[in-house]
């Protein structure tokens, strides 16, 4: 519901993510691993589109996602960035890109191992050989803790969110069932409840996976957020 009818939440409730930071470390990964030579950028799974801000004056940027909620605000928050309505499973453009992002752990969506082969092949195709792929995941099994209570807050003076939710664990699917409470000036207090569902995927998997599909692929420790890490991947033909 968050990422459809009620997208323009969304930046509120991530409004302590440094997007410019975590683009300047990309950037440096892109300089250190790409081989291709071109600047073609295709965002996946770009949600509001803020960290296309700090790539497009650098790269020829496309983000696509498959809610027209979140795409709607990121054409509100970004211009000169072509912006597409597409699953990450299964889109099919009929061009090539120097790089790929998939980050904030969008992959964990994808749920199952098929459904990564599916995906990562996906990425494979549209990448020019010595292009990049740069995958932020979530969480593996043995990093996710089932049973913990997790709070995010966003206080203004308009406007008050408060978001809770308990973790949970079903085989290798972590169950996000998060409780929002939104607050606006001169309205009603909304409550709603968005489950999240993202697959627990292993490292060494997860690099058979990319490994299979044409990459020469790492798993960096040092990622974009505490304990998530982030994997690496050249297209090797």
């Amino acid at each position: 519901m968050l990422y459809k009818e009620l997208g323009k939440y969304y930046d509120l409730i991530y409004s302590w993510k440094d997007y410019k930071k975590e683009a300047i470390h990309i950037k440096k990964l892109i300089s250190k691993y790409k081989k291709s030579k071109g600047n073609e950028l295709l965002d996946v799974a770009c949600g509001t589109g803020h960290h296309l801000k700090f790539f497009k004056d650098n790269f020829s940027c496309t983000g696509i996602d498959i809610n027209m909620g979140m795409l709607k605000v990121a054409k509100k928050n970004v211009n000169n960035v072509v912006f597409k309505q597409a699953n990450m499973i299964s889109f099919n453009f009929n061009k090539k890109f120097d790089v790929i992002l998939c980050l904030f752990s969008s992959i964990g969506y994808v749920k199952t191992y098929s459904n990564l082969r599916r995906t990562i092949k996906n990425f494979a195709r549209h990448l020019k050989k010595g292009g990049i792929v740069i995958i932020e995941p979530w969480f593996g099994k043995p990093e996710f803790k089932a049973g913990m209570p997790w709070m995010t807050t966003y206080d203004s003076k308009n406007i008050k969110i408060a978001r809770l939710n308990v973790s949970k664990v079903k085989n290798n699917i972590s169950i996000l069932d998060m409780h929002y409470l939104i607050a606006e000036k001169n309205k009603d207090v909304k409550h709603f409840v968005d489950r999240h569902e993202l697959g627990l995927f292993d490292v060494n998997k997860f690099l058979k996976v990319m490994k299979e599909a044409g990459f020469q692929a790492k798993f960096l420790k040092n990622g974009l957020m505490k304990d998530r890490g982030i994997y690496i991947g050249i297209k090797s033909d």
